[in-house]
């Protein structure tokens, strides 16, 4: 397949894919980094009631995201260093059109944020629930592997998308080492009851502020 040498297009052309495709790895290396980027400014904004940094990570979040789906994504800051970060990897290639739709709920949430929190200058519980989906969705992306945006492209578009990472798209049969037995959700469940008893249990003792172990702090004050 021939390549174009066009600056403004979404995906790629490979050869042996009929459409436009993008690497599903430098993907998640840049969601992994824009996961970091939120999840500290949002934590900072919450915890502090600081919420310059969570500004200045809407916009960057905001302007990348325009970069992606109005020019290209090849372009976009976060892909480039999760290119440089993935270069030694074998590519994993995903189908286009279902991540420009997956971007373009991204944009709506970053555009409504951009409004109301850098613009505004306000907070409320939607500037609260934005965020909580936000990281959701980049934690999904980076950790996973799963597109939760790109589920709903089947829905809205009545067709089936092509080239899904792990080939999720294809119906297939698990292999043995893919499939949960009961026992295993079990100790799922029990570990859940481990912890919540583990709180429960020693959460006075735990929120103690922690000793000096060689007392290093005590001879600073002394001198």
């Amino acid at each position: 397949m021939k390549k174009e040498n066009t600056m403004i297009k979404f995906g790629e052309d490979v050869d042996g894919y009929t459409i436009p495709v993008l690497n599903e790895r430098e993907i998640r290396a840049a969601a992994g980094i824009l996961f970091v980027m939120m999840f500290v400014s949002i934590f900072s904004a919450a915890s502090k009631g600081d919420f310059l940094m969570l500004k200045y990570a809407v916009i960057i979040f905001l302007t990348d995201l325009l970069i992606r789906i109005f020019i290209n994504p090849k372009f976009s800051p976060s892909l480039i260093v999760g290119r440089l970060i993935v270069r030694n990897q074998v590519p994993e290639y995903v189908g286009a059109k279902q991540k420009k739709f997956a971007w373009l709920i991204g944009l709506v949430l970053a555009t409504t944020m951009f409004i109301l929190v850098v613009l505004m200058n306000s907070y409320s519980a939607i500037t609260g629930i934005i965020c909580l989906i936000c990281l959701v969705f980049l934690l999904f992306e980076s950790a996973f592997g799963i597109c939760l945006g790109c589920r709903f492209y089947s829905m809205v578009y009545k067709e089936k998308a092509q080239y899904c990472p792990g080939e999720v798209c294809d119906v297939k049969s698990k292999q043995d080492i893919q499939k949960t037995s009961l026992f295993q959700l079990l100790i799922v469940v029990g570990f859940i009851v481990y912890i919540t008893l583990t709180v429960f249990l020693f959460n006075g003792t735990f929120s103690e502020k922690p000793h000096d172990l060689f007392g290093a702090e005590k001879s600073a004050q002394i001198k």
